[in-house]
Formats: C-alpha cells, structure tokens, sequence
C-alpha cells in the first residue's frame, strides 16, 4: 500500500521508520510540510495511500472525503486539531498521535522561551553583534527567582514545566478545570485571578472551541504590564493581534512564542513587534524525540493496515470490527 508522509524529520531509511514500511511491502510518498498547504494540494499529494504519518496538514471533512482508500492518520505530535474527527470517525478512517514523547522536549523549549524572554538574550545578542554593549538600560533584564510563574494547563507538560521551575524559587500556580494539585504550585479559582497574578503566564492547553483565542484582549488587560506571555500549544489560543497590539503599546512587558495563528506567521505579521522571542513551532522537537514520534506513529501505520488497533489511536470506535 501506499503511505504519505509529510513530516519533515521522518528518516526514509530508518530501521524503525522507512525501512520498516518498505519492508512490509509498503510505498513511500514523501512531501514534507516546510510551509503553508491547501487541502487542494493535501488532496494531490496523499491521492490512492492508504496510511499517512503527518504533520500539520489540513486534513478537512472535504480532504477525506477526497481520499477513499485512506485508513489511517498518523500524527506525528499530540494536537491533531487540523484533523476532522468526525468526519475521520464517520469514514472509518483511524486517528493515532505519539503522546509522552515529546513532553519533557516541549518542557525544555518553554524554559528556554521563558529564560530569554525574562533575560532579553535576543535582544542582547542583537546588540552585541552589532557592536554595541548594552549592560543596564533598556536592556537590563529581569530574573525568575520570587517572581510568580502561572501554568494555564496541568497536563503533562505543565506538570514538566513546573518541575523545572521549582529549581528557579518562584511562586508557581496554575489554573486546569480537570486537575485540583499540582505538586508545588497554588491552584488558583479563575484563569482571571492567574492573569492578574503573575508575572510570568505560560500556556498549555489543547486546542478546542473553549480555548481558542482564550487569551484574548480583554485576558491580556488583566495581566501586569510587566508580565511575559510565553506560549508553547497552539497558536489560536492567543489572539494574536491584540497581543501584539499589547506588546507596541507598553501594556505588555514581553512574550515568548513557539506557536503562531498562522504558520509560518511571515515577517510582516512581526515587523515592528518589540520583546517578542519566536521560534518555528519545535517545541517538541529534537533529534531525540523524533526518533520516538516518528517510530512511534510507524508503528500505529502498520498495526491499523495489519488489523491491529494502535496503542495511540484517539477514535477506537472508527475501528470497531476490524481487529
């Protein structure tokens, strides 16, 4: 069968990827996302395969109608929100993510976007590049120790963050309707009291109805003018134009993306922003964790066209009588 892959990291010939595919009989359709696709183009691409092992791409209820012989989507990641799930459940067609896999990776780059936004290390290294050195001023930075550090998501990559953060002395809270203790951190009762709160708010939540554009302008009023916004889900959790707007005003001290409403964002979207830190939505990547991802959503390929369920599928019920 015939087994599109769009993920840009996925080693064709691999002992655990490619190599595993083509061995069990399998054609390879390689076209990495690097940017931008339309369904239209999706449709192209992934026409008579029967498995995909994917990125981004935008697989709508008019992409899959598209594509009959598919059966499986595996998702190389944890958010499949640019997949339709119900149109994916009413076609059969088996929905696999590789969770756990990334989450200290994701963990890391948070710190990471944290420290060099609170440090201004972007800026600083743009200064000094430039021949200047700017050791007080406008480029004086801030630090983590005393400051409070507010978590908006305590799954298992908040639960990483905040155990890297316990080493830095802050004051950590969080707010997550479906956890009540997080070891080391104050649950607070309203995502407005964590806004308000903190000097530091970073993001992680899935992307749903109830959390898009959840930090939206009048969420962003409510934090300090100070605060650092870091975010590491999705991009449509933030309403990007009012924070940006936030950010020209000097209602905002800073922020930190990994994730974008649209990406790539483009240069003209960020032209003129001041204390933005951004980096291209690899949060969760790492020459070691696409290792993991990638044989992992092999694995979930070959046991959805073997007739096994995937140990990582989301949608059991699209494949209730064929295992």
């Amino acid at each position: 069968m015939r087994i599109f892959v769009s993920w840009p990291g996925f080693d064709r010939d691999g002992i655990s990827t490619g190599r595993r595919l083509v061995d069990a009989g399998h054609e390879l359709v390689l076209a990495p996302k690097l940017g931008n696709r339309t369904p239209d183009e999706l449709v192209q691409l992934a026409a008579g395969c029967a498995g995909a092992i994917v990125s981004t791409d935008p697989f709508t209820a008019d992409v899959l109608g598209a594509l009959p012989d598919l059966r499986v989507i595996a998702r190389v990641g944890v958010g499949f929100d640019s997949i339709d799930r119900a149109m994916a459940d009413e076609l059969g067609i088996a929905i696999s993510i590789t969770p756990g896999m990334n989450a200290e990776t994701v963990a890391d780059h948070t710190l990471a976007l944290m420290l060099s936004a609170v440090r201004k290390i972007p800026q600083q290294d743009s200064s000094v590049k430039a021949g200047r050195w700017e050791r007080v001023g406008p480029l004086t930075p801030g630090e983590l120790p005393g400051k409070t550090v507010g978590l908006v998501g305590a799954g298992t990559i908040g639960r990483a963050v905040a155990r890297r953060l316990h080493g830095f002395g802050v004051d950590l809270c969080f707010f997550d309707a479906q956890v009540d203790e997080l070891s080391g951190a104050e649950k607070v009762g309203s995502l407005a009291e964590l806004l308000g709160r903190s000097d530091v708010v970073s993001l992680h939540v899935p992307l749903v109805a109830e959390t898009t554009r959840l930090i939206d302008g009048a969420a962003i009023a409510l934090m300090k003018p100070t605060a650092i916004l870091v975010n590491t889900s999705r991009g449509p959790v933030v309403d990007q134009p009012a924070l940006f707007e936030a950010l020209r005003d000097g209602r905002l001290g800073g922020a930190a993306l990994d994730v974008f409403e649209t990406e790539p964002p483009g240069a003209d979207a960020l032209r003129d922003v001041p204390n933005l830190v951004c980096a291209a939505h690899m949060g969760g990547i790492s020459h070691e964790s696409i290792d993991r991802m990638t044989a992992s959503a092999t694995q979930s390929v070959l046991d959805a066209l073997e007739g096994r369920i995937p140990a990582t599928i989301v949608n059991r019920d699209s494949m209730r009588g064929r295992g």
